[in-house]
Parts: structure tokens; C-alpha cells; sequence
């Protein structure tokens, strides 16, 4: 189980993804975020794709930043996604992971964003007519897990350094040029955005460069 917090947390999550996956047996993985000064921290995860697949959200927008943004439920197809164009490094990461659906729910306290939860299924229909259920099940946790979250921005960056290996720093110097040219922005910009969403989904960099490359060499 892959995850960013402390034991209890990790306890804690492995019970309610038994709770969730009794209920929804196509559900592949889910994550919890913190929204903290304006940055969605993923803060635990139940398998690595679901950090990987919020990292992608994280550099080209997805479906949790849509919640955090709106305080609303978001569902999505990802097979809409695909035809549509929207969202496609986050979609083309799904489908590298056989992920089909995601149902994102804000957590609020007092009406206000303080956090999401990313759900991820293998199916289509994983999340269909299930919404209430499912948040049910996660959001009296989510919100306790979100509110006691210690986390720090700045410590997960630092610890996301450039690797050591030419070949390593090519990877990075190509996924820099594919976000600089996809976004339209400088690749001094891109290279920031690439080391930032890294951090905040607490994955290697070096992870996320061969993500966004895959993207590009998939089209």
C-alpha cells in the first residue's frame, strides 16, 4: 500500500478501502488530498497509480482540482475524456493504468474546500448511481484525516531533487520540452511546474517526466 501519512492514517485507509471495495467491487484505488495555501497535497494513497494519477492532475488539471475548485462532486469517463481532448495527460495516464472512471469529492468544513478525495475504477460504470453511497463511506473519515494532516509543501519540493544520472537528466530535459510546448509556456515555467506537482503528489520527479513523455509518445 503506497501512502504519504503516518501509521494510524495507513490503518485507518486500509479500513475504509475494505468498507469501499465490499461496495464497489470495480473500484481499482483512491486517494486523499489536503488543500493547503492554494496546492492540493496528495496525502494518502492506496496503491502508487493513484499518487501518479493525481500528480497528472496536478500538471494539467484533472477532475480533483475541477472539485477543489467548485466544492462539487466530479465524475468523469475517462473514455469521454479521450474524444474530448480535455484533461489528456491525466486521461492517457488512466488508460496506461486501466482506470476508466473517477468520481472526485471535495472535503469541506464550513462550506469551505479543505481537501478531496479521488476515486479511481476500472470500469466505466464503477461510481454509477453510487455517489451518495461512496461518500458516505469516506467523508466523515476524510474530513478528520484532512483536518489533522501535518504537511509541508516546502519539505516535499526540497526532497525532490534533479537525479544524479545523465540519462535521468534527458528524461527530465525531454518532458520539460513536451510541457513547455503543450502548455505554452517557457520551459523555465514547465521545469517549475514538472518539480512542483511532483511534490505535491509526493512522487520522484523522475516518475512524473516519464509520464508526461508517455503522454506525448502515445498520441
Amino acid at each position: 500500500m503506497a501512502m504519504h501519512g503516518d501509521l494510524e492514517i495507513g490503518d485507518q485507509l486500509a479500513r475504509v478501502n475494505d468498507r469501499l471495495s465490499a461496495r464497489v467491487p470495480d473500484i481499482v484505488a483512491f486517494s486523499v488530498g489536503v488543500l493547503r495555501q492554494g496546492l492540493t497535497l496528495t496525502y494518502v494513497s492506496t496503491r502508487l497509480e493513484a499518487a501518479r494519477l493525481d500528480a497528472a492532475q496536478y500538471v494539467d488539471d484533472g477532475p480533483c482540482q475541477q472539485a477543489a475548485r467548485s466544492g462539487e462532486i466530479v465524475s468523469v469517463d475517462h473514455g469521454d475524456l479521450l474524444d474530448e481532448g480535455r484533461w489528456q495527460l491525466f486521461a492517457q495516464t488512466g488508460a496506461a493504468a486501466g482506470i476508466r472512471s473517477t468520481l472526485s469529492l471535495p472535503v469541506l468544513a464550513a462550506d469551505r474546500v479543505i481537501g478531496g478525495v479521488n476515486l479511481y475504477g476500472g470500469t466505466a460504470r464503477t461510481f454509477e448511481g453510487r455517489h451518495e453511497e461512496v461518500a458516505a463511506i469516506v467523508g466523515g473519515w476524510a474530513l478528520g484525516a484532512v483536518t489533522n494532516a501535518d504537511l509541508s509543501f516546502a519539505t516535499r519540493l526540497e526532497a525532490t531533487k534533479a537525479p544524479g544520472r545523465l540519462d535521468d537528466l534527458d528524461t527530465l530535459r525531454v518532458a520539460v520540452s513536451v510541457l513547455a510546448q503543450d502548455c505554452g509556456v517557457p520551459a523555465e515555467v514547465a521545469e517549475t511546474k514538472l518539480y512542483e506537482a511532483a511534490a505535491q503528489a509526493g512522487i520522484p520527479v523522475l516518475a512524473l517526466a516519464h509520464m508526461v513523455i508517455g503522454e506525448r509518445d502515445d498520441r
